[in-house]
């Protein structure tokens, strides 16, 4: 019959106390991923401290589809940096390298402006209207380390929404209907 049917057949011989039970385990496995992530974001200081980079702005340095491993701590940003940063009216985060850096000596505040190693202009452009500058509130992050590629999987589910709804779907399904 395949394997979407005997799936389907296993879910219909379940009983109330075996699908209660597989639903809360894996419910248990989603609290357990959402735990880990706010753990990785107090042990990071970041937001998100987790990025795929989704253009081919940063090359060489990094490509289309490199997971990056951000860290925000108390030291003062340098130029030279890799940092990820959110502008205002912007959902999706930027991976930038940080070319110039304004410190204000009267609030010890920081201006930043960035730059994709690919790119021919700084990105005042990308900045909100009127905006010339990044200020600390803006900033997500500085890039600690990478993997190359392995962030692939989550641009294509995001290109093809129909790919991420399949296979969650079928995680869930697995899930539910797993003996085990």
């Amino acid at each position: 019959m395949g394997f979407i049917g005997d799936q389907i057949d296993a879910l219909k011989s379940l009983k109330v106390r075996q699908a209660l039970e597989q639903v809360i385990t894996l419910g248990m496995i989603v609290s357990s991923a959402l735990i880990i992530w706010k753990f990785l974001m107090c042990v990071t200081g970041s937001e998100s401290p987790v990025v795929v980079v989704l253009s081919e702005s940063m090359e060489p340095a990094f490509q289309r589809g490199d997971i990056l491993f951000l860290r925000m701590g108390e030291d003062p940003i340098r130029a030279g940096e890799i940092v990820v940063f959110n502008i205002d009216r912007r959902e999706i985060p930027i991976v930038h390298r940080v070319i110039k850096v304004h410190e204000r000596n009267d609030t010890k505040d920081i201006d930043v402006l960035t730059k994709g190693d690919n790119n021919d202009q700084d990105d005042r452009v990308l900045y909100a209207p009127g905006q010339q500058w990044l200020q600390h509130q803006h900033i997500m992050g500085r890039a600690v380390g990478f993997l190359p590629y392995v962030g692939y999987v989550t641009i294509i589910m995001t290109e093809n929404p129909i790919i991420k709804y399949a296979l969650i779907g079928a995680l869930g399904l697995l899930a539910i209907t797993s003996k085990d």
